[in-house]
């Protein structure tokens, strides 16, 4: 064999031996490593303490009913919208990054449904406030049981005092339950990372503003006490002048408001009178005159529907610290 022929042969053999270790697609040429698919993740059995009671789960439920707007939004938020086949209560419009994933879903009624409502979409799992389970309203918990469905209670609306951990203990079950616990996890860091980062921006204050949270009223006024509201206004800087009220919700007098000279009045907004009109009521309204917030026309709004346990928690801190400190944000 020529020594020309022989070099030809070689070259052809040393070809094959590259392509038989790379591959020949065209892709780039890169060493992979040989992996099995991955598999999916086997759902493990949850027990959760909620309401005086154990709930035990040993799948996601299919077929969930939310109640509530804030408890609609959270799981939204985790991504159940095709475990979802109800919701009710809209004290709001949802918010925008949960839109499309919510015009999917069937609004069972305006407020709460009726049971016969209910259980016509069929509910393995309903999720709401303390008040949808009262006998005026969907039933108690155990009556639903009997009838196969599992209700989990929005803790903050059951303890003696609701706070942002009531909060996160509600996301994190909630994903532990439907198997997305990941997801709940870093739901509950990005509202933490959002609070601290607005009280980062505060910075030190010597001393908190005294703040007035008017819900509603005219003969009396209808205000926050012991709440999660009030802790969302200690985060923002403010002091409640009605942290001491031993109540969620409370009617208290125009004398003891002024009593108290409120530095900042926040309105929570929502149906009627509208935010204009309870403010231009309060400016109005002869015994409080002489009061700080209104002699400095120093007003902040809330939607109602972001002091109540959800996830707009973190943004109602921000807005009320932005209208609570306003130079602190520019």
């Amino acid at each position: 064999m020529k020594k020309k022929n022989l070099h030809q042969i070689m070259g052809v053999f040393a070809l094959i031996l590259i392509l038989s270790i790379t591959g020949c697609s065209g892709k780039e040429q890169t060493a992979q490593p040989v992996t099995a698919p991955a598999e999916p993740v086997a759902y493990q059995p949850v027990s959760i303490q909620n309401f005086d009671r154990e709930l035990t789960f040993n799948e996601p439920p299919k077929r969930a009913v939310s109640l509530n707007q804030h408890t609609t939004e959270i799981m939204l938020a985790l991504g159940l919208q095709d475990h979802m086949v109800g919701t009710a209560y809209m004290d709001d419009q949802i918010l925008p990054d949960l839109q499309a994933a919510y015009q999917g879903i069937p609004v069972l009624a305006d407020k709460y449904p009726s049971l016969e409502v209910l259980l016509g979409a069929n509910p393995d799992f309903v999720y709401g406030r303390k008040s949808a389970f009262s006998e005026k309203n969907l039933g108690s918990v155990d009556a639903l049981a009997e009838k196969g469905i599992t209700a989990y209670v929005a803790q903050g609306t059951y303890v003696p005092v609701g706070r942002i951990e009531d909060v996160y203990d509600d996301i994190l079950n909630v994903g532990r339950i439907f198997g997305v616990e990941d997801q709940a996890l870093k739901l509950i860091e990005s509202m933490k990372q959002e609070i601290d980062q607005v009280r980062e921006q505060i910075g030190s204050v010597e001393k908190p503003l005294r703040v007035f949270a008017f819900d509603s009223g005219d003969q009396a006024a209808f205000t926050a006490g012991q709440s999660l509201s009030t802790q969302l206004i200690e985060f923002a800087g403010g002091k409640n002048i009605f942290d001491d009220v031993a109540k969620s919700w409370a009617e208290v007098s125009w004398e003891e408001v002024v009593s108290r000279d409120p530095e900042v009045i926040l309105i929570y907004d929502y149906d009627q009178p509208s935010a204009e009109e309870k403010i231009q009521f309060l400016k109005n309204h002869s015994a409080l005159k002489n009061v700080t917030a209104i002699q400095h026309d120093h007003f902040v709004v809330l939607r109602l529907s972001d002091v109540f346990e959800g996830v707009r928690n973190a943004t109602a801190v921000q807005t009320m610290a932005k209208g609570f400190y306003p130079d602190r944000f520019k």
